[in-house]
């Protein structure tokens, strides 16, 4: 493929909810182009976009894919973005380097949550928006009824530069409200220009009016000719079109049916005339290393190099595969450039472009272009590559909160190592993963945003890296501590002949301040307990302490004062004194009375407003305290303390309650004593699995 100018580049993301015809809107622009000869199909998993194992499974895509294609003398970056909730961290990353997000919708499902969604996403960037409205050959299939969700669910501003002619089966072809012509399709693809008449002729003028009539408003010289009854050119309507949806004040909506090779073309079309390149989108502020103070690099191929890392592709065979949109300057292989982020230097060697997972070497990558690199040793997802003598540093990447974690272990002995090496290669492709090992329930946690998520995690760690994983039920780090004050005496006293073991430990116990942890008294007296053996029993009460009493859990939030004691000078020893002190300590626990903590959660959930009841409703029968409600937008935000023994699993509820439309955030509070109907039944399960162990 060719070296593109800025100016001849268009980067542009495919959004949406799942199941809007994204991957097969991508596949067809792909094929229209000549990329490639055949269109595929997700049912038979042969797509450009949706190539990983775990994808053709599914039918759903799972990861951004990069497709370029070339039209008209310009250079389209396709990228195909997931629209499943659970890889919301994969739009993140597209937004953050495309300069034109389309919008892909059902006409016979409508406005869909990840829409809104990811819609406010790229309004908060300024991502200028276009919408296509797709499936219009389906049944059940509505332009209008479409239309109108999307003023009603998005906002304002739609421009509708398309109307269908026909819908269901009947569809057929495109108007273009612009020029006012009517087109049909034979099924290749192609358009036949055909005649335009009757009510659908009155219905593209009155767009078209309207149209000119927001055109006209861009500029104040055109408002005036406009008054005056003067024309608007063309020219002059594609490009106040082209300003508007730059500046976000205008939305193009054009229609089509990507499976039926319908309107793609005007698509492909409007891309690239009204569509942004690199240098109307202007410069991309950043950060010079080391300070906060903001700079700027020119989108220019001639400006000190700089390029952003939006997805890292881990292979177990290739390697990392970096991919990245320059900035500025230009990228050469055979190169070395300073990783701004990480502060070390990196070795690029062949550039390429992936059209899927295929790779399509590149002699140059200049500013605004999107390309590829593999093997780069240090540099991540959000890393910024750039020029040693001019470093900027751009934005990190925002991962998702995590939200639903799963307790792993591999299946095969041995392979604890396998399964920790292939678990932070798939951190480095998904930022939206986490790996957290507990120290207090032993247990080896993968986190991420849902349920097919970590599914599609776990397959991939057994294609990529061999390693089987066995999923284990979810240990709640739960806590024991005293209710009361209990003294007892811990004895150690065997006599086997030569030398024995002797030691007594009088020891009382208290609880103290929540969240204070353990302190340990010594009030020993005349020397009956040697200066030498005191730490020995507290290093013995500290290893009961970890061991738990009544159900294996750490015991916290006590005071353990050694008083009195007796010793043998021949006999007594620094182990005997740590049995002891353990033997002491569990005695007078169990005298002042052991209670299970459990630890409780900040909830924050934001739903809109038709769901408040059902969440307060909830969060109600899960043991959980309202703290107070908010109202912002159409949206409630909920804030509530709830036990993370019923919420260990909220982000598979939410979204059953919801649709999909909740999002929530939890972090640790403190730890509450549990109920004692709930205590028995938690002791009882606990000693039954280590009895079973």
């Amino acid at each position: 493929m060719k070296t593109y100018p800025p100016e001849a580049i268009r980067n542009v993301g495919l959004f949406g909810h799942q199941g809007t015809g994204k991957t097969s809107l991508a596949e067809a622009l792909v094929f229209l182009s000549g990329a490639t000869t055949r269109v595929g199909r997700i049912e038979d998993g042969n797509t450009v976009c949706d190539f990983e194992p775990e994808e053709i499974k599914k039918g759903l895509s799972v990861s951004l894919a990069l497709a370029p294609v070339e039209w008209h003398g310009h250079k389209i970056n396709l990228i195909d973005v997931p629209g499943y909730a659970d890889f919301i961290g994969e739009a993140q990353a597209a937004l953050r380097v495309v300069d034109l997000a389309i919008f892909v919708l059902s006409a016979v499902e409508g406005v869909q949550v990840q829409h809104q969604i990811v819609w406010s996403m790229a309004g908060k960037l300024n991502v200028p928006r276009v919408v296509f409205i797709n499936k219009l050959d389906r049944e059940r299939a509505s332009f209008s009824r479409t239309l109108a969700e999307l003023s009603e669910k998005l906002g304002s501003g739609f421009a509708p530069v398309d109307l269908p002619i026909g819908e269901e089966h009947n569809f057929s072809g495109v108007v273009d409200v612009l020029s006012r012509k009517a087109y049909r399709y034979d099924g290749s693809g192609k358009a036949v220009e055909t005649e335009l008449s009757g009510p659908l002729a009155d219905e593209a003028e009155r767009l078209h009016t309207q149209i000119e009539e927001s055109v006209a408003e861009t500029d104040d010289a055109l408002l005036e000719r406009y008054l005056e009854g003067g024309e608007i050119s063309m020219e002059e309507v594609v490009h106040g079109l082209a300003k508007g949806l730059l500046a976000g004040s205008v939305t193009p909506v054009l229609v089509g049916s990507a499976t039926k090779l319908i309107g793609i073309d005007r698509l492909a079309d409007s891309i690239v005339e009204e569509g942004p390149s690199p240098l109307a989108r202007g410069a991309t502020e950043g950060i010079k290393p080391g300070t906060q103070q903001t700079m700027q690099l020119p989108p220019s191929p001639d400006a000190p190099t700089s390029a952003f890392v939006f997805k890292t592709v881990s292979d177990p065979y290739v390697g990392r595969i970096s991919l990245f949109r320059v900035f500025s300057g230009r990228l050469q292989p055979d190169s070395t450039v300073y990783n701004a982020t990480q502060g070390t230097d990196e070795r690029i060697h062949q550039i390429f472009t992936l059209r899927g997972k295929t790779q399509v070497p590149l002699m140059e990558v200049l500013a605004g272009d999107i390309a590829a690199v593999a093997k780069l040793s240090h540099t991540h997802s959000g890393d910024t590559i750039a020029d040693k003598a001019t470093p900027i540093v751009y934005p990190p990447l925002d991962a998702p909160d995590r939200a639903l974690a799963k307790a792993i272990a591999p299946k095969t002995k041995g392979d604890e190592d396998k399964l920790m090496t292939g678990l932070a290669r798939l951190q480095e492709e998904d930022p939206a993963l986490s790996v957290e090992r507990n120290g207090e329930t032993h247990q080896t946690l993968l986190w991420g945003t849902g349920e097919t998520h970590l599914e599609v995690t776990l397959e991939r760690l057994h294609r990529k890296f061999g390693v089987d994983v066995a999923e284990i039920p979810l240990r709640i780090a739960y806590r024991e501590t005293v209710r009361g004050k209990a003294h007892a005496m811990g004895r150690h006293v065997k006599q086997t002949g030569g030398h024995g073991q002797y030691a007594i430990a009088h020891v009382d116990v208290e609880p103290s301040e929540r969240g204070a942890g353990f302190e340990f008294v010594d009030k020993i007296v005349g020397g009956v307990v040697p200066n030498q053996f005191i730490p020995s029993v507290q290093k013995g009460v500290e290893k009961q302490l970890t061991e738990g009493v009544i159900a294996g859990y750490p015991v916290v939030d006590v005071r353990v004062t050694l008083f009195d004691g007796k010793f043998h000078p021949v006999d007594s020893s620094d182990i005997a004194f740590q049995l002891a002190g353990g033997h002491g300590f569990k005695e007078a626990a169990h005298a002042a009375g052991v209670v299970l903590l459990e630890p409780i959660m900040d909830l924050e959930v934001v739903v809109p407003d038709a769901y408040l009841g059902d969440i307060m409703g909830d969060l109600n029968s899960k043991r959980g305290r309202i703290q107070g409600t908010e109202a912002v937008g159409g949206h409630q935000i909920v804030k509530a303390k709830v036990p993370m023994a019923e919420v260990a699993r909220y982000a598979i509820d939410l979204r059953s309650m919801t649709g999909g439309q909740g999002t929530f955030r939890m972090e640790h509070s403190h730890y509450e004593e549990v109920p004692a109907h709930l205590a028995d039944k938690i002791i009882a399960e606990a000693r039954e699995a280590k009895e079973a162990k």
